[in-house]
């Protein structure tokens, strides 16, 4: 019975809409603009991630389904399972509890400023110990032990902006109301490409490296919440994508090599 109405369906081409492919529902992908990873024009989603999911779902079936939220709205429905995957995303222990993380590249925070004639800054103590200069970053972001430590002590001297995306904080460096900031170099060109209000700054931007920020995995989380059959057709799909390099390619359509050089390489 249940053959012939599968059959009947698709006479009418109806059968396949709902558990297409691998996966038996739509996959739940809320995204928030994070430089070339994923680009937010209105209700539109392109960059890099979606650009691989888009060729995942036409190859496999599995549906993805974009919604575009805030950051830290981003991060708090994949701790409460309404986000089936959480991307661009560094390992955590909090999160390895929550999903699966799959690598795609590596990278790492850096410390980003205008140019300027302030002297270097070489290590996490340093940057503590520099009272005048003011930090800016964005919640919901996570590189890990040594990163929250050191946010956590820059807000307790006060001298810590939080705000709701990268374009904010450039805006913040830009009018000179903060000093610093701390994240992925390819996120801060990212949102100055996609705000005129801030055009022209990324050729003055200063980035430093510091040891308590070294490289680490950017990739996928697979939340737990999905089916356990849903969950390993997309680790399945998602760990070919990741041995293949398709995402640093992805990354070299959007950045020229030497913005990368020191931020981002294949995983």
């Amino acid at each position: 019975m249940r053959r012939r109405i599968i059959a009947a369906l698709a006479a009418f081409g109806i059968a396949g809409v709902a558990g297409a492919g691998p996966c038996s529902r739509n996959i739940a992908v809320p995204v928030s603009a994070n430089g070339a990873s994923f680009i937010v024009d209105g209700e539109k989603v392109k960059g890099i991630y979606p650009d691989m999911l888009r060729a995942l779902a036409a190859r496999s079936g599995c549906n993805f389904v974009f919604t575009v939220v805030p950051r830290a709205r981003q991060v708090a429905m994949f701790k409460t399972g309404q986000a089936d995957i959480l991307a661009p995303a560094s390992p955590t222990p909090a999160r390895d509890q929550l999903g699966t993380f799959v690598p795609m590249v590596n990278h790492r925070a850096m410390l980003i400023s205008l140019a300027g004639n302030r002297a270097p800054i070489s290590s996490a103590q340093d940057l503590l110990d520099r009272r005048d200069l003011r930090v800016a970053v964005v919640r919901g972001f996570d590189y890990g032990k040594p990163y929250m430590a050191l946010i956590g002590e820059l807000e307790r001297q006060g001298r810590l902006f939080v705000e709701v995306d990268v374009i904010a904080v450039a805006r913040l460096l830009h009018a000179g109301s903060a000093d610093v900031t701390i994240m992925g170099p390819t996120l801060m060109a990212g949102a100055i490409r996609r705000d005129r209000r801030v055009h022209g700054i990324e050729e003055k931007l200063r980035t430093e490296a510091i040891p308590e920020l070294p490289w680490t995995p950017s990739g996928i989380y697979i939340s737990h919440a999905l089916k356990p059959e849903d969950q390993a057709a997309l680790r399945e799909m998602l760990e070919k994508v990741g041995k293949s390099n398709q995402v640093m390619e992805g990354y070299l359509r959007y950045f020229r090599p030497d913005v990368l050089s020191d931020s981002v390489r294949p995983r």
